[in-house]
């Protein structure tokens, strides 16, 4: 099985001058660049976040549509999942 997801992935600096991620899951797939640019500009103007006393998205840097495709080679995930269910344990064959 073939999974495909894209996530929209801004790139801020924040109150030590360091990068940091936020990603978007769900993103419309046909923002342009200065629509994104005005939403980063909005983001940093709420100053809502914070950690530890720094501010996490002060100047914004970089905007980036990030695409991820995950090919299962096989997935016992639900048998085990029975299993463990059912009161067995889960245990690796060596």
């Amino acid at each position: 099985m073939v999974t495909r997801t894209k996530t929209l992935q801004l790139v801020f600096l924040n109150g030590k001058a360091k990068k940091v991620n936020l990603t978007v899951q769900n993103a419309a797939e046909d923002l342009d660049s200065e629509t994104v640019k005005t939403a980063m500009k909005t983001i940093v103007q709420a100053d809502a976040f914070a950690k530890e006393g720094v501010d996490l998205y002060q100047v914004p840097q970089s905007a980036s549509y990030v695409e991820r495709v995950v090919t299962d080679l096989f997935d016992n995930s639900a048998a085990e999942s029975k299993q463990f269910a059912a009161g067995g344990s889960i245990r690796a064959n060596h």
